[in-house]
């Protein structure tokens, strides 16, 4: 039998309790994906002068009052705005001067005429045929940023566009959570390497390839440890090896209550090891181990490929986040879509049941069609777009009934 099993929010919690790491300083260039450290705040104001948010000509607003297409203002020409230079020329009554997107505004001026409401008379003149207000089409200094506010706090995941704006704040290296080293090791006689034929009773290793991507895909450091036999000594010696060499240890097979599955075993053998959890009132994926030495994590996930990558998606990518820093770890963790169930689907109460989905779109609505297959079948996530959830309160949902499906990332 199981000990110590929880359901799936007594496990998220526990996994709370784990402590993010620590920190490192990194380049730009290596922070997409990362989890700030230490609260960023702007030494400057972005941009630090005024500019043009179009190609146009620089006035003095009050000159452009009253202007239309049937009554246009005549301003008199008196040079032209040069990209990244400081202007040497300013705008008085009457005047008008050329300007690019992105060119500093030059004194005088307060707002710009976008080209198209332009129209010059000679090389001297031309026609206005739209008013503009104070400030139009003006970037003014700090717009997008002033000095002294604070840009990012603490455990946020760096994006594309923050790292534009750390570049356009001239930060050239941010403190980061480090990545979580993960050792994965995948246990059982029946287990072969992908390069050899199986014999009867034999199957080539599936999870150590796809726990490495997950892996890959989370933005941490994978550790393939190899395949490990049934045999005490060696498994120990193979999770000693893991603990030692990564933040966190996945184990693969040996979860169950098998005569042969020797995880808890193993790991009640070290000193100090705390067993957490022994089994998740869910399905697919029941005979997953949780275990704590210090700050480390180890995880005993199912055999099966469907049932291990399950486990993968709903805690270990969470938990991940969590390892990195990320403030929003266990809320942000997944996305989500609302889809039309296109059946009836069954489940047994007491658990929760997370189904493999396929999506597909009809007639502008998008439906959600249920796989079944056994744990053990990786075509069930090969052919899935994401996993439905069926509430252990419940029996089952209905056709017609709009589900939350929680994707997959690649989805």
């Amino acid at each position: 039998m199981f000990f110590k099993v929880k359901t799936a929010e007594e496990v998220l919690e526990i996994l709370k309790e784990f402590s993010p790491l620590g920190e490192e300083t990194v380049s730009l260039e290596d922070a997409f994906n990362r989890v700030i450290s230490r609260e960023i705040v702007s030494q400057e104001d972005l941009p630090d002068f005024a500019k043009s948010s179009m190609d146009g000509y620089a006035v003095r607003a009050r000159d452009t009052f009253g202007a239309t297409e049937t009554l246009p203002v005549a301003l008199d020409l008196t040079g032209e705005i040069s990209i990244g230079t400081a202007p040497v020329i300013s705008v008085g009554p009457g005047k008008a001067v050329r300007i690019p997107t992105g060119g500093m505004i030059p004194d005088g001026a307060d707002a710009v005429v976008m080209v198209e409401y332009c129209h010059p008379l000679d090389d001297k003149t031309i026609e206005i045929s739209h008013a503009v207000s104070p400030l139009e089409n003006v970037i003014s200094p700090g717009d997008d940023f002033r000095k002294g506010v604070m840009i990012f706090k603490k455990g946020v995941r760096l994006r594309p566009q923050d790292l534009g704006l750390l570049a356009g704040l001239g930060i050239p290296m941010v403190s980061v959570h480090k990545r979580a080293r993960v050792a994965i090791l995948c246990t059982g006689d029946e287990i072969l390497p992908i390069d050899q034929r199986p014999g009867p009773g034999q199957v080539r290793d599936i999870n150590s390839y796809t726990l490495t991507a997950f892996c890959r895909q989370a933005g941490v450091i994978p550790i393939n440890l190899g395949l490990c036999k049934d045999n005490f000594n060696d498994l120990r010696d193979m999770v000693k090896r893991g603990i030692e060499t990564a933040d966190t240890l996945w184990i693969s097979g040996g979860s169950s209550v098998g005569a042969r599955d020797m995880t808890v075993k193993v790991l009640e053998s070290f000193d100090h090891m705390e067993l957490l959890v022994h089994g998740i009132s869910i399905s697919p994926g029941k005979p997953t181990i949780i275990a704590r030495l210090g700050n480390k994590a180890v995880f005993g996930l199912p055999g099966h490929a469907a049932s291990a990558m399950v486990i993968a998606e709903i805690f270990l990518n969470p938990f991940l986040s969590r390892l990195s820093g990320d403030i929003n770890a266990f809320e942000d963790s997944h996305f989500y879509t609302e889809a039309e169930l296109n059946r009836n689907v069954e489940s047994a109460s007491g658990r929760d049941d997370y189904i493999r989905v396929r999506l597909e779109k009809r007639d502008g609505r998008l439906f959600a069609e249920p796989i079944f297959g056994k744990s053990g079948l990786i075509s069930t996530l090969v052919e899935a777009h994401g996993l439905l959830k069926i509430d252990r309160n419940t029996e089952g949902l209905y056709k017609g009934e709009t589900v939350k499906v929680m994707l997959f990332k690649t989805a």
